[in-house]
């Protein structure tokens, strides 16, 4: 079964729009793995915030709303104003896989803040994303993603709930679809990324 990785529907909408290149991963029951290196991504409303989004990326947030398939057709009409998150729709949409192009450990949040330009959350989320667990580095993926042709529509299942980050779908899903940047707009954005990471790039003072 293709295997997708669990992440908020606003992540998955930005990743899928060219909008962010990254997501985040820290250390918890046990240190954790990069166990695929492409997959689908697939979009969860559990615990999601809408005080975690820069305000100029809040479109994001209300296009990733259309990644749920609600029951009465429509989101919540506290989708938006609720702090925390809100309850799971009945299917998700998955309209993206994506093809790991870097794995990184960072411990500075210099970095962390650095990198902001290439994700949609707020610094301050992305900071305490790095203290969660202060003895461990943050894991910062690079990743590359693909529209699928057509968004495929995938029930949710009561065992995706729950902190995981991978998940097997029950249905076929095709690894094809257009690179949602160039090879040139890609290759740019990743040694700007490396730079940043390696300290070529002077972090803020």
């Amino acid at each position: 079964m293709p295997i997708a990785l669990k992440e908020w529907a606003v992540t998955v909408r930005a990743l899928a729009e060219g909008e962010q290149l990254l997501t985040f991963r820290v250390d918890e029951r046990k240190h954790f793995e990069l166990e695929h290196d492409r997959f689908f991504l697939y979009p969860t409303f559990d615990h999601q915030r809408n005080d975690v989004v820069r305000e100029a990326h809040l479109p994001e947030l209300r296009r990733a709303l259309e990644e749920g398939v609600w029951p009465d057709g429509d989101p919540p009409t506290h989708a938006l104003t609720r702090e925390g998150g809100i309850p799971q729709p009945e299917r998700v949409r998955v309209r993206a896989w994506a093809q790991v192009a870097a794995h990184y450990t960072v411990t500075d949040p210099r970095i962390v803040h650095d990198l902001s330009p290439f994700y949609v959350w707020t610094t301050d989320y992305a900071q305490k994303r790095l203290n969660w667990r202060p003895r461990h580095p943050l894991h910062v993926v690079l990743l590359r993603a693909y529209r699928i042709p057509r968004p495929v529509t995938v029930r949710v299942r009561g065992g995706y709930s729950g902190s995981r980050t991978w998940l097997e779908i029950a249905r076929d899903l095709p690894f094809e679809g257009t690179p949602v940047l160039s090879d040139d707009e890609f290759g740019r954005v990743q040694e700007e990324i490396e730079a940043i990471v390696s300290g070529r790039v002077p972090a803020f003072a």
